[in-house]
């Protein structure tokens, strides 16, 4: 069996310019980078501002395991097959971070028989967006300490200040650092810390502005710490949301690439979705919509995550709201979830796929809440049986949900066509009526209440002593009106990682928000959620090499 990276290396794409020309898009309108990759020009992006948007079908999952779930290649295979029955099609997904990469989960450019191409790239430095991001966001950083430095004009409390610095790897020993020691020349000392790069606030702003202008003015909104009698010291009082807009300037425009099967594809933007939003830029979705049939998009992690924050927060900034909702489930994952070990996934337990249903369905009646139709996408294993998919039918029958087999890992699109399928007519039989969650006029503690309890199903939510003390400051500054973007582990519905399935009867505890009015929300940070991740004690890193010729090698 070939592995994800020998494949896309045994297939021969077609030049970027005549992949994109199906959805009226020419050469003069891109930014090539080589012959596979390429840039939508401003101009471009503006005049298909024009065109009536179309279905806008959204991807996401039950919780994830270590068993797997393929949201990522099941987008893409679905995007393939609906080419594959004739639909006009294209894909809006994040790009990869290195963190993961080199770590243990893996890149963001799908598997087997359904990737998006080149691979080796797009898991890599792509077209550079990781590193333009990270340079503003320490540029930002270095500002601030130069500010401090020349005298501190502003009366920055350096003590309160929230701006950290990035890397674009999973770096635990940067987590809590110390800055300006030696001498007076090398600045003020003062504690510090780094994210990794797709935690960054500056990530979640360029996924979410709309053109370079409400990039510089979102830049600006950014709250960098207090001063000394605890008001808000923004970036716009620092004077360089220009410059760092200047070197975003490329970054933000979405980057064209395309799948094995030569279907056009947006990979753009990626904020952690246990942390941020977790969704590719609203640039690039809203570009699809305009310029195809059918765009598929996906959200981060599983549902009460991704799907979630695509909906309260993402989608108001979209021309049009999702059209229909795949969730991604696997037998395995079901099993797991359900109180399989791991290491047993491979036998044949339809009481476990019974017990672990729980989470799918749950999941299900999520969606169902926002007014959209949900279908079931059940990726293929060779290991599932014919009574674990006979029982998981069953069920989903119970519910009334539409559930299809995609084999698309193995098969590409001719393994997703059911699946495409049963999602046309879906959207065509059952439309929408999106409604959000919540308002944003309710407080603070309403809209957490409200996702606690409907979505996680959390008996109640606890709020720490710092936490009540922020949101006071919150409602002080007036920045209470704005969405809750919820930091919570992806693992659990509920803010400890070991409760698997569908748990009831606990709480959830809030324990720090964090203002981010630049991307737009306010970040409510629940357990031990890291902004800087670790890497395994075997990192993924150490099957990669390079070859003579400079063929990637090991990049799963």
């Amino acid at each position: 069996m070939k592995t994800d990276i020998e494949i896309a290396q045994s297939t021969e794409p077609q030049p970027i310019a005549d992949v994109v020309k199906k959805l009226g898009i020419h050469c003069d309108d891109l930014e090539l980078y080589g012959k596979y990759k390429a840039k939508l020009t401003f101009s471009k992006i503006k005049a298909a501002e024009k065109n009536t948007p179309g279905k806008l079908i959204l991807v996401t999952a039950i919780n994830p395991t270590p068993a797997g779930e393929g949201k990522s290649t099941v987008t893409i295979g679905l995007a393939d097959a609906l080419t594959k029955i004739g639909k006009k099609a294209m894909i809006a997904i994040r790009e990869p971070s290195l963190g993961p990469v080199m770590g243990i989960k893996g890149g963001a450019a799908g598997g087997g028989y359904a990737q998006v191409l080149p691979m080796e790239d797009i898991n890599l430095h792509f077209t550079g967006d990781m590193h333009a991001i990270t340079t503003a966001n320490n540029a930002l950083a270095a500002f601030i300490d130069n500010h401090l430095h020349q005298g501190n004009e502003l009366g920055i409390d350096q003590r309160r200040i929230i701006w950290k610095r990035v890397v674009d790897l999973n770096d635990r020993a940067l987590r809590h650092v110390t800055v300006g020691l030696g001498s007076p020349v090398n600045g003020i000392p003062r504690e510090d810390g780094f994210d990794i790069t797709v935690a960054s606030e500056i990530m979640a702003i360029l996924c979410l502005a709309t053109s370079l202008e409400d990039l510089k003015k979102r830049l600006s909104n950014i709250v960098i710490g207090y001063r000394y009698d605890r008001t808000p010291v923004y970036v716009r009082d620092l004077k360089v949301q220009g410059a760092l807009a200047l070197i975003l300037k490329d970054a933000i425009k979405p980057n064209l690439v395309q799948t094995i099967y030569g279907t056009p594809a947006f990979v753009h933007g990626g904020p952690f979705a246990n942390i941020a939003h977790g969704c590719n830029s609203v640039l690039a979705t809203s570009t699809a919509l305009r310029l195809a049939d059918y765009t598929v998009t996906e959200a981060g992690f599983g549902a009460d995550l991704g799907a979630e924050k695509f909906l309260d927060i993402k989608t108001p900034n979209l021309p049009t709201s999702p059209d229909a909702v795949v969730i991604v489930a696997t037998i395995r994952a079901l099993k797991m979830n359900g109180g399989m070990a791991k290491d047993a996934l491979s036998e044949e337990n339809t009481e476990a796929v019974k017990a672990g249903f729980a989470n799918l369905a749950r999941h299900v009646e999520n969606i169902r809440k926002y007014g959209i139709p949900a279908v079931v996408a059940i990726n293929e294993f060779v290991t599932d049986t014919a009574e674990e998919i006979a029982v998981l039918r069953e069920l989903c029958a119970e519910i009334d949900v539409p559930v299809e087999l995609a084999s698309v890992w193995a098969d590409g699109a001719s393994g997703g066509i059911d699946l495409a399928e049963t999602i046309v007519k879906t959207i065509d039989e059952k439309p929408a009526n999106y409604k959000r969650l919540y308002d944003n006029g309710l407080s603070i503690e309403e809209k957490i209440n409200k996702i606690a309890r409907e979505i996680y199903r959390a008996d109640k939510v606890v709020f720490e002593k710092k936490a009540k003390a922020q949101i006071a400051q919150i409602v002080k500054n007036g920045w209470d009106q704005l969405p809750v973007c919820m930091a919570k582990t992806q693992y659990s519905f509920s803010d400890d990682p070991s409760l698997l399935g569908a748990p009831t009867g606990f709480d959830i505890t809030i324990r720090e928000l964090v203002p981010k009015l630049g991307a737009g929300f306010i970040v409510a940070l629940t357990g031990d959620v890291m902004t800087m991740p670790g890497l395994p004690k075997k990192p993924a890193a150490l099957n990669m090499d390079v070859a003579a010729d400079g063929t990637a090698l090991g990049l799963f």
